[in-house]
């Protein structure tokens, strides 16, 4: 089979990208199917995750793949000294394909250069996220009806957050208008900023978070604000409470509105915000079964043409 790396999102055409959304709206109507019999994936976990981790393994499982790897660097070799140049070629050897957490940016295109299998990048430091970025693509297509021309608000840490990094890379190919709400401390970072002005991609900057700010809202993406990002937890304390969304600020909100979030959260929603209609976070966590589903067959060389036409599904 073709091997193809998922590393960054950068790199995908807008046509690859509504390919990928469409072979993920193939696995929501069924996931459960056979297409990875046989195979084995890696999960490589150099750093803390929940939803990422378990929607990888579970996307493996439901497409009849077998798991292997670790979700604590301090359970490998690495912990001997052990090279991630080593430790991914080692895993190459028994492994279809490798999904890889690293705390280094920069470390899953590393890993992509070396690896004989196909690398999927599940976060690299403060740089990439780029299957949360397609579950986040996918969540907005479901909810908008499309991915074009929307106000999309991002709020919190824009400057560590690796998941609106991606994001913005992403909607390149779609007309959108960002809003960046952050505190000065968390502003997103000058690259991003022109990146958007190279794309002719819109924004506005605002440091106000209240129920006018956010009206024009098509999607309000929220953040968590990364202690484990911060060298100076003086700065963290200052910052951790900045923006919290509370239900009486979506009194102006649009009908259509999606209130979304990478997940965890800590103090930045508060939890009566569960039970409007426009909270969706928990639903986009879901999404990231499909979306992975998507991957994984990208990256084994399996076309959509492939699971449309697959006899393998199990109701």
């Amino acid at each position: 089979m073709e091997k193809h790396n998922f590393v960054t999102i950068a790199d995908l055409s807008k046509e690859k990208i509504m390919y990928l959304l469409e072979m993920a709206q193939e696995f929501e109507k069924h996931p459960n199917r056979e297409l990875l019999k046989g195979k084995v994936v890696a999960t490589l976990f150099f750093e803390p995750s929940t939803r990422t981790q378990l929607s990888f393994q579970t996307a493996a499982n439901r497409l009849g793949a077998r798991v292997i790897g670790f979700s604590d660097a301090k359970t490998s070799s690495t912990t001997k000294g052990e090279t991630l140049k080593d430790t991914i070629l080692m895993v190459s050897n028994y492994a279809d394909v490798i999904t890889m957490r690293h705390f280094i940016e920069g470390a899953a295109q590393y890993a992509s250069e070396v690896a004989p299998v196909p690398i999927v990048n599940a976060g690299d430091g403060a740089h990439m996220h780029p299957s949360q970025c397609l579950l986040d693509l996918y969540s907005i297509f479901k909810t908008q009806g499309t991915l074009e021309n929307l106000n999309i608000y991002l709020v919190g840490d824009l400057k560590y957050g690796r998941t609106v990094h991606s994001l913005i890379t992403a909607m390149r190919h779609f007309n959108p208008t960002f809003h960046f709400i952050a505190p000065k401390e968390l502003a997103m970072p000058e690259e991003y900023k022109l990146y958007c002005k190279e794309h002719n991609i819109k924004y506005v900057e605002h440091e106000d978070f209240n129920e006018d700010v956010i009206a024009g809202a098509d999607i309000l993406y929220m953040t968590r604000v990364q202690k484990e990002r911060f060298s100076d937890l003086m700065e963290y304390e200052r910052v951790k409470n900045v923006y919290i969304l509370k239900r009486d600020m979506l009194c102006k909100a649009k009908e259509n509105m999606k209130i979304m979030h990478p997940l965890p959260r800590v103090n930045e929603i508060a939890y009566d915000v569960d039970d409007d209609p426009h909270a969706y976070y928990i639903q986009q966590a879901q999404n990231g079964l499909y979306a992975r589903e998507a991957i994984f067959c990208h990256c084994l060389g399996i076309t959509l043409e492939d699971v449309k036409n697959d006899k393998s599904i199990i109701e």
